[in-house]
């Protein structure tokens, strides 16, 4: 009689295996990421992201509509400013980089994508940081939330669907819903970072967008060790009006992204974030791991976590790859 049970049964073959699989990876739960550099006359491969690249304003728009043929969710759009200040001033202007491109791809693909746009001005400051310094330099919560407002509404009219403020300030949700609503942009949703942790694995990304950063942003960004204070902070979002609410970076944090979504009554996303790339594209040129297999055994974790939604810069390979399935 022994064994009686034998879970076995249930993997003796790629079909069975298909059908009881209990988690699945769609690509329209994938949004990609991308890069647009102010005066780039072509676009450039990121050192530390290989396969990503600093973006003209014209090889995004044909990579973006690569990435919806693909079957991709969404894109999330970042700008890298040929110049920059201690106020971020680039951020609102309507001819910056990141409102001028977001207003390519909202005339190049209307409503077929959701376009996101990020809300954060550590792209704009001379300073690196994700908000306006008080004269001792520490980043001033409430000032800060006055240009995130008006960074949300520019970014709006621009043509974004679902503007996406990472910066941490405390009260930022609902400060941007207000200002948004004012602004008649009653539609445009929001996607809270509400858990964004002080993680080691920035560092290619802020390559990405050639961050003036010195120092750190603990003062802002979550300690690695606390869990209960992001359940606090996705909850202070959703009563502010969320959208949508978000755990970055994703792999670390995969207990983070299970209590988040057991809470949450709108849909979670994470951000699979640069470190996580670039250490998996390592490995794999490396020999030391199956670079397919690796992404997707990533991406399916995320979701059997609770990740409704995922940032990755595998977004459009990764399509590729599960419509051959």
């Amino acid at each position: 009689m022994f064994p009686a049970h034998r879970p076995r049964r249930l993997r003796t073959t790629p079909a069975m295996r298909r059908l009881v699989s209990e988690t699945t990876v769609e690509p329209r739960q994938l949004v990609l990421p991308m890069f647009v550099k102010e005066g780039a006359r072509q676009p450039a491969e990121i050192k530390s992201m290989p396969g990503v690249f600093q973006h003209t304003r014209e090889s995004l728009r044909k990579a973006a509509v690569v990435a919806v043929q693909s079957g991709v969710g969404g894109i999330m759009l970042f700008g890298v400013p040929a110049e920059r200040d201690a106020v971020g001033s680039g951020a609102t202007d309507p001819d910056g980089i990141l409102n001028a491109a977001l207003a390519d791809l909202r005339s190049e693909l209307g409503d077929s994508t959701v376009l996101m746009s990020d809300c954060c001005l550590d792209e704009f400051t001379d300073h690196g940081h994700c908000g306006v310094l008080t004269p001792d330099g520490a980043v001033d919560n409430d000032a800060t939330l006055e240009v995130y407002g008006e960074m949300a509404v520019a970014q709006a009219r621009a043509g974004a669907h679902v503007v996406g403020p990472s910066g941490m300030m405390d009260g930022q949700i609902g400060f941007i819903r207000t200002a948004l609503d004012e602004a008649g942009f009653t539609d445009t949703g929001i996607l809270a970072y509400s858990a964004k942790y002080a993680s080691a694995l920035y560092g290619p990304f802020r390559d990405a967008v050639e961050s003036q950063l010195s120092g750190d942003r603990k003062t802002y960004q979550q300690d690695p060790a606390n869990a209960r204070e992001a359940l606090r902070e996705a909850t202070l979002d959703l009563a502010e009006g969320a959208d949508m609410v978000m755990v970055k970076p994703a792999l670390p944090y995969l207990d983070v992204i299970k209590d988040v979504a057991g809470l949450s009554t709108v849909p979670v996303a994470a951000y699979q974030i640069s470190g996580e790339y670039a250490m998996v594209e390592a490995a794999a040129r490396n020999g030391w791991i199956d670079r397919e297999r690796t992404v997707l055994e990533t991406l399916t974790s995320i979701r059997r976590a609770g990740a409704a939604v995922v940032l990755t810069y595998w977004a459009v390979e990764a399509a590729g790859w599960l419509g051959d399935r």
